[in-house]
C-alpha cells in the first residue's frame, strides 16, 4: 500500500480543505502550523478575498497567525476552482455542511453532493478522501463513495482511499482541540483507508487517533457526542423550571446534587444554538426512523430545548401583566445575540426566537446588544437592531432580557443595570449571571425565582 504521510508533511504534496467556514479555516491552520501546503477552496469567491484580505469573521488568534503567516508564504492558496485543486491535492478533507431545513426538518445533501462529484473529477489513484462534516449516519458510505466511485471511474480500497473523521472542535479554542484537547476518530471505508487515514491525523493530534470499525461507525459517534448534551441540558431546563414551580433554587441544588460523581447536570438556559446540537438528533432521527425506530428520548429532548424560547418570553408576559405595561409601549433590550457565552456565533440562536416570538406579541421598540456579534441576518430580516454599546441598549429600557452567558453581562450589576437604564425596569435574567446588590422585585431569574401560579 502506498505511503506517502511523511511526504505529505514535508511539503512535497498538497492538502485540499473544501468550505472555509470555521471548521474548514480551523483545519487549515493547523495543517499549516505543522508544515502541510494546503489549499482552501469555497465556491463564494467574496469569502476568499476576505480571508486573502485578514478580514475573519470570528475570533482566534492562532488562526488568524497561521492563514496570514500561510498566505504571505505561498503555503496557502484559496481559489474557487474546487476540480483543479482536487488535481493538485493528494489529500481533499470535506468540510461542507450538511444543511436542514429547519421548519420541515427535511435533510439537503446537495452541497455535500455537488463537493463529491468535483472532487471525482479531479479524482487521482492514490488519492485519500476525507469527511469532517457532520453528517446522517452512512452518508459517507452511501452517498459520498458511489459519487466519487461513478465520477472519478475509480474504486476504494483499491484505486483510492475514503474515511470519515468528525471535526470536535468548540468555538473559540479550535487549535487547541485539534492538537491538543482530544483523540482523533477515524473510520475507514475499508482497512487500507482507515490505516491511511490514521496515520495522516496522527502526526497532528497529541492525544492520538482512535480507529473505529467503519465510517458509519465514526458518523455515529459524533452524533452522540451532541445528542447526550442535547439530553442532558434538557433535563437541566425541565429541572429549572421544576425547582421555580416548587420555590426551589436548582443552582443551589445542582450544586449539592453534582457533588454526587455519578450526577453531572448541566445548566439550564433559553434554548440550544449553534448549528451542532440542535442538528444532531434530526440527523440521528432521520436515519433510524428509515429502520422503524423512534427516538422517543432524543425526540422530547428536542422538544424542550426547542420551547424555552417559550419560556423566557412567557415570564417577560407575567412580569409586564404585573406591572400593567402594554407591549407596543415598552422598550426590549435583550443581552445577547451569539448561542453561546464569548463567542460571536449566532446560527440558531435562542434570541432569534425570543425577539420572533416578542414581535408577534405586539413589543415593537426591541434592541439586541452583544459585544461580539457585528451582524445577524435573522435580526435584520425581523428590523431588529443589533448594537454593540451597552449604554445605547440599556437607556430607557422597561425590560430587560439576559441570554447569553457573556463574560461581559456577569460583570453586570443589578443597580447598573438599573442606573443605565434611568428607570426600574423589568428583568428576566436566564443566565442567573447579573449581580444582585440590591434588592429588587422586579426580576425573574431561570431556576432561581419561586413561581406563583
Amino acid at each position: 500500500m502506498i505511503n506517502y504521510v511523511d511526504e505529505i508533511y514535508s511539503g512535497k504534496y498538497w492538502v485540499s480543505v473544501y468550505g472555509t467556514g470555521y471548521v474548514g479555516l480551523s483545519l487549515v491552520a493547523v495543517y499549516l502550523r505543522h508544515g502541510l501546503r494546503v489549499i482552501g477552496v469555497d465556491i463564494d469567491e467574496r469569502k476568499l478575498e476576505r480571508i486573502r484580505r485578514g478580514d475573519l469573521w470570528f475570533n482566534e488568534e492562532a488562526i488568524r497567525s497561521a492563514i496570514k503567516k500561510g498566505l504571505e508564504e505561498s503555503k496557502l492558496v484559496l481559489t474557487n476552482d474546487s476540480i483543479e485543486a482536487s488535481r493538485k491535492s493528494i489529500v481533499k478533507v470535506i468540510t461542507v455542511p450538511v444543511y436542514i431545513d429547519w421548519d420541515t426538518k427535511k435533510i439537503d445533501y446537495s452541497a455535500l453532493e455537488d463537493v463529491s462529484e468535483k472532487i471525482g473529477l479531479g479524482l487521482k489513484r492514490g488519492d485519500l478522501v476525507i469527511i469532517e462534516s457532520s453528517v446522517p449516519p452512512t452518508t459517507t458510505k452511501n452517498i459520498i463513495k458511489p459519487i466519487l466511485e461513478k465520477v472519478s471511474g475509480l474504486k476504494t480500497e483499491e484505486d483510492f482511499y475514503l474515511a470519515y473523521s468528525p471535526e470536535r472542535i468548540y468555538i473559540g479554542r479550535a487549535i487547541e482541540d485539534i492538537e491538543k484537547n482530544y483523540p482523533k476518530i477515524v473510520g475507514g471505508i475499508g482497512p487500507k483507508s482507515l490505516d491511511i487515514a490514521s496515520r495522516f491525523y496522527e502526526k497532528l493530534v497529541k492525544k492520538g487517533v482512535i480507529k473505529l470499525g467503519s465510517t458509519t461507525a465514526a458518523e455515529f459517534e459524533k452524533l452522540v457526542e451532541g445528542i447526550y448534551r442535547d439530553v442532558n441540558i434538557a433535563l437541566a431546563n425541565e429541572l429549572a423550571v421544576a425547582a421555580m414551580k416548587l420555590g426551589v433554587d436548582f443552582y443551589e441544588a445542582r450544586e449539592a446534587a453534582n457533588s454526587q460523581p455519578y450526577c453531572h447536570l448541566h445548566l439550564p438556559g433559553p434554548g440550544v444554538g449553534g448549528y451542532c446540537i440542535p442538528v444532531y438528533p434530526y440527523f440521528m432521527m432521520d436515519r433510524v426512523l428509515a429502520k422503524g425506530y423512534i427516538m422517543e428520548l432524543t425526540r422530547l429532548s428536542r422538544r424542550i430545548n426547542e420551547s424555552m424560547p417559550y419560556v423566557v418570553v412567557s415570564l417577560v408576559e407575567k412580569l409586564r401583566k404585573k406591572a400593567e405595561l402594554k407591549p407596543n409601549s415598552v422598550k426590549v433590550t435583550v443581552l445577547g445575540a451569539a448561542f453561546r457565552g464569548n463567542i460571536d456565533d449566532t446560527r440558531l440562536s435562542p434570541t432569534r426566537d425570543i425577539v420572533a416570538l416578542l414581535k408577534a406579541r405586539g413589543y415593537r421598540n426591541v434592541i439586541v446588544h452583544d459585544p461580539f456579534v457585528k451582524s445577524d441576518p435573522v435580526l435584520e430580516e425581523l428590523s431588529i437592531k443589533l448594537t454593540r454599546d451597552l449604554e445605547e441598549a440599556l437607556k430607557n429600557s422597561d425590560i430587560v432580557i439576559i441570554v447569553t452567558r457573556h463574560d461581559t453581562y456577569q460583570r453586570l450589576k443589578l443597580s447598573e443595570v438599573v442606573c443605565l437604564s434611568g428607570k426600574k425596569p423589568l428583568i428576566v435574567d436566564t443566565t442567573a449571571f447579573i449581580d444582585l446588590d440590591m434588592n429588587y422585585d422586579k426580576i425573574i431569574i431561570l431556576g432561581k425565582t419561586p413561581l406563583t401560579r
